[in-house]
């Protein structure tokens, strides 16, 4: 009775931010959704899929998170590989690499990237040096200046959730298949990829999480032309005041991203055993 009274104790206060961080405001949130001026409604979520709009929304958020999270997974794999079968040295360096984009604040790596890809920027000055595109062409408030700085900002993450697993791989595994007849990639396809699968299952599950909910990189790279939820909630809430929407719309988000990533976890417990 004693060690279970001070499990409780040790307990509870991460209980407690739990549900004063969480809980209690994704039940606030769900409670505004429903909110009306005549008691509870459904006329928030109705209005949502009534119009042609908001749908819309929803399919570019889906589709640009997953976008995201493929090419930081096709990204992520080969550079995590390599950092795991470097040397402790090179290794640490390589770390500090993939790290070090986190120390600076989103805000300005995002700026970073709107000089980049603005009509002036190195990267159309250098496509129009060569010819190849036309003297107005610019990526800044296209899908693919969201997708560029995305995946810089995201990336990090789906490395060290790859890093974490392919580091714990016996490298003997590797020389029993080559030696078996695989190449470098049937070693890698059969051999390392099925192994590291918690980790890269884990780092698509936070990359996509935080693509789909993201929203000051998608506001300034792709501008008000093409908006995301986030973008969406925000602006309901600070600009139309209208709450209720807004949470309608966060909660859709939310049920959304919990749907999507039901496939995900059973793919994580089959993986599991």
């Amino acid at each position: 009775m004693t060690d279970r009274r001070e499990t409780w104790l040790f307990l509870l206060p991460g209980l407690a931010l739990l549900v004063v961080g969480f809980i209690f405001p994704i039940a606030r949130m769900l409670v505004l959704s429903v909110q009306g001026p005549d008691g509870h409604t459904v006329d928030q979520f109705a209005r949502f899929f009534q119009d042609t709009f908001y749908p819309s929304i929803l399919w570019r958020t889906v589709y640009l998170s997953a976008l995201i999270t493929a090419i930081c997974a096709a990204i992520g794999f080969p550079l995590a590989y390599i950092m795991a079968r470097s040397g402790p040295r090179v290794r640490l360096w390589l770390v500090i690499m993939v790290i070090l984009p986190l120390m600076t604040s989103v805000v300005v790596r995002t700026f970073g990237w709107m000089v980049l890809l603005s009509r002036s920027g190195l990267i159309a000055s250098t496509l129009r040096d060569f010819g190849l595109v036309g003297r107005s062409f610019q990526l800044m408030h296209t899908e693919t200046a969201i997708v560029l700085g995305m995946v810089q900002v995201l990336l990090p993450f789906m490395v060290l959730s790859l890093l974490g697993v392919i580091i714990r791989l016996d490298p003997r595994l590797e020389e029993a298949a080559r030696t078996m007849g695989c190449s470098f990639l049937q070693t890698m396809r059969r051999v390392v990829l099925p192994l590291a699968a918690p980790g890269l299952l884990a780092g698509s599950i936070l990359v996509f999480t935080l693509s789909a909910s993201s929203f000051v990189t998608p506001a300034l790279l792709g501008g008000p032309r093409i908006e995301v939820l986030a973008g969406s909630i925000y602006k309901n809430v600070t600009q139309t005041l209208d709450w209720n929407f807004a949470a309608a719309q966060a909660v859709i988000l939310f049920a959304g991203i919990a749907l999507l990533l039901i496939p995900y976890l059973r793919l994580g417990r089959r993986a599991h055993g």
